[in-house]
């Protein structure tokens, strides 16, 4: 073996034995191949979000016009702590959720779980918009400015000291370096050496000629990431203030022109996705395999529960806590309310999924080829379109991962070593186009559920003070 096919193999082992602990069975009859469709994270992370959003109320369109109104800047104040504005945050975690989940993760799921997954992906983006809520404000409250002017907050700030409010100081520590250990690994994986290898791969499959020169690629990529992350938050959050409104808009406007070629269609496709969501043609395990894979895709997509996005929003310039948490509701809605759902209007049609020659595709996840021939089932150059839309979403997505990691890395050794966090980041960059990425995504999407197990564990003890927080700003901000 040479040593890449080594480390994959290592990789794969710790992955499967990771899966076998992680991972359960509904009753036997959940299986796919060697696919285990229920997590119990993900399981985790909806309850999580059904139990907030009932407790809390907040999804109320006054309360979604408010957040509006907060990042155009009408609650702007200069003598506010933090060194990013509220659209700056808000852009910096969306560029971290707007990426390759939102077209081929969107296209693969519902090559799994068929058009149905559609309308449960909504609803977990709506039930998530809670979660990102509760756990924003609580970076906020939570958050530690450190001696140089930094700010560093999200669920290991929150976790520790909100515990140790409870009297749980110990079992406060531990959750939060657990958070920090497995944010930091999903950084380097998921956040990382998959969104470049997936750049590479889409770029190299529309030009074949580079596929021997992948190591140039990464070279640049890591380039590129470098010459933003190594100026922190700021800087990752004017590139962001700048790149996810082009690229998001860039990406609407080419799905729009298909869905715009196929108006006709559209009434059948939404009649389709409705009735195939309730359908039990499939039986009971057919179901709730639909119902599973939405709820997963949208967990995915807009990392609602897992309290990376709260990293980002600590560090904005807010009167008050749930200010920000105010703010963090529109990520899910903008992620997958909005973003996966005309992903996946356009998979369906133009009728990718039915097509016999996309089997194996499917079968493989091949997410980003089955987004392409979707968009070059209409124009036989929308691919390129679609992969430069690709590489923005990856890039945007791995500068805020950075950030993500290179915060718990701070938090586990203070202020020391930073630079040691982000060569080990570029490293994983480079290795991400040159190194297959199924066992990378794999053992990094483990890393990235049990911080969300972790971050939901943590927040039902905090609670009922939350509660109190909510009432009081409400009542400053809102009823006037």
């Amino acid at each position: 073996m040479t040593n890449l096919e080594q480390f994959d193999y290592y990789l794969t082992q710790l992955s499967h034995i990771l899966g076998e602990i992680l991972f359960f069975d509904l009753l036997g009859f959940m299986h796919t191949g060697d696919t285990k469709l229920l997590p119990l994270t993900v399981c985790w992370l909806v309850l999580g979000s059904i139990v907030f959003t009932l407790y809390f109320r907040v999804l109320t369109p006054g309360n979604f016009i408010h957040a509006i109104k907060i990042v155009m800047g009408k609650y702007d104040n200069k003598e506010s702590v933090g060194e990013v504005t509220h659209f700056q945050a808000l852009a910096t975690a969306l560029s971290a959720t707007v990426g390759l989940g939102n077209i081929a993760g969107v296209s693969i799921a519902l090559g799994v779980g068929g058009p149905g997954a559609t309308l449960w992906m909504i609803v977990a983006g709506f039930l998530g918009m809670t979660t990102k809520f509760v756990e924003c404000s609580l970076a906020q409250k939570y958050r530690t400015e450190l001696s140089n002017g930094e700010i560093r907050g999200g669920p290991m700030e929150y976790l520790s000291k909100g515990l140790k409010e409870k009297g749980f100081p110990r079992l406060g520590k531990i959750m939060g370096a657990l958070f920090a250990v497995f944010c930091i690994c999903g950084s380097l994986g998921g956040g990382n050496a998959f969104q470049s290898n997936q750049s590479a791969v889409i770029l190299t499959g529309l030009v074949p000629e580079l596929s021997a020169y992948r190591h140039i690629i990464g070279m640049v990529i890591a380039g590129a990431v470098g010459i933003v992350i190594i100026g922190g938050v700021k800087r990752i959050a004017r590139v962001a203030e700048v790149l996810v409104p082009f690229m998001c808009g860039f990406y609407l406007l080419a799905s729009f022109w298909i869905l715009g070629a196929n108006f006709s269609s559209l009434g059948g496709v939404i009649e389709k996705i409705i009735s195939s969501a309730f359908s039990f043609d499939a039986g009971l395990g057919g179901f709730l395999g639909v119902v599973v894979t939405g709820f997963r895709r949208a967990a995915f997509s807009n990392e609602a529960g897992l309290g990376s996005a709260s990293i980002a929003h600590a560090s904005a310039k807010s009167e008050h806590p749930i200010m920000e948490g105010m703010v963090a509701m529109l990520e899910p809605f903008i992620d997958t309310v909005v973003i996966c759902t005309i992903t996946a209007l356009v998979v369906v049609t133009t009728g990718v999924l039915d097509d016999p020659n996309n089997t194996q595709i499917i079968k493989d996840g091949q997410g980003a080829a089955l987004a392409a021939k979707a968009f070059g089932s209409q124009v036989a150059w929308f691919p390129y379109v679609l992969a430069v839309a690709v590489v923005m979403f990856a890039y945007s997505t791995m500068i805020s991962w950075s950030y993500y990691g290179e915060r718990c890395w701070n938090y586990l050794f203070n202020e020391k070593g930073t630079i040691v966090y982000k060569v080990i980041f570029l490293m994983a960059t480079f290795s991400g186009t040159v190194v297959s990425a199924d066992n990378v995504i794999e053992l990094s999407d483990y890393a990235i559920f049990v911080m969300g197990f972790v971050n939901i564990l943590g927040i039902l003890f905090l609670i009922r003070t939350f509660r109190e927080d909510l009432v009081s700003y409400t009542a400053k901000y809102i009823k006037r």
